[in-house]
């Protein structure tokens, strides 16, 4: 039996040396899909952005979210270090966003969006956004926790997100007979 056929009482162990079956089997939980905007504010580089699916929720009272940029993006050194930052929440017919700032997209090249004061690029028309101020960073393996204290939101109760799983881009719509 090789270390990736390990299992245990109800299922195999993670196995360091087989991260992709663990990585597999991760991605059947679906996530939505968001892009975390900052301002990069020097005369030599503009805003960034981030394609995320690792947001969640923290707190109510303190308003908290979290979400978590990987050690691997070219982006997270200045993620890491930014004061103040945005998650917006991708609609279903969003996916253009979410391939802009992968490491291979466009990101703000031609992208219309505004600024709130703290200088944090702004993306129009998602289903919800939350501009965030710093409170925490935790190490968390191959990524970097950030939390955020949210200091606005806007929502909208039009369109469905955008979901990942598998791997692959697809959207919810929820049972409206309830």
């Amino acid at each position: 039996m090789n270390r990736a056929e390990r299992t245990v009482p109800g299922g195999q162990a993670p196995d360091p040396f087989d991260a992709r079956r663990l990585r597999d089997a991760l991605g059947r939980f679906a996530t939505g899909v968001t892009v975390v905007t900052a301002c990069e504010c020097d005369d030599h580089h503009g805003p960034v952005g981030m394609t995320v699916n690792s947001f969640a929720s923290v707190s109510l009272d303190p308003p908290l979210i979290l979400w978590s940029a990987a050690r691997s993006s070219i982006r997270h050194a200045h993620f890491t270090q930014t004061p103040a930052f945005a998650v917006h929440v991708l609609r279903h017919d969003q996916e253009y966003l979410a391939h802009r700032f992968t490491r291979r997209g466009n990101g703000f090249s031609g992208l219309d969006y505004t600024q709130n004061e703290a200088g944090v690029p702004l993306l129009a028309d998602v289903l919800a956004r939350f501009e965030c101020v710093t409170e925490a960073r935790h190490d968390g393996g191959d990524h970097t926790i950030i939390i955020g204290r949210v200091t606005r939101f806007e929502s909208t109760t039009d369109g469905a997100p955008l979901i990942f799983s598998g791997g692959q881009f697809g959207s919810f719509r929820p049972d409206q007979s309830s």
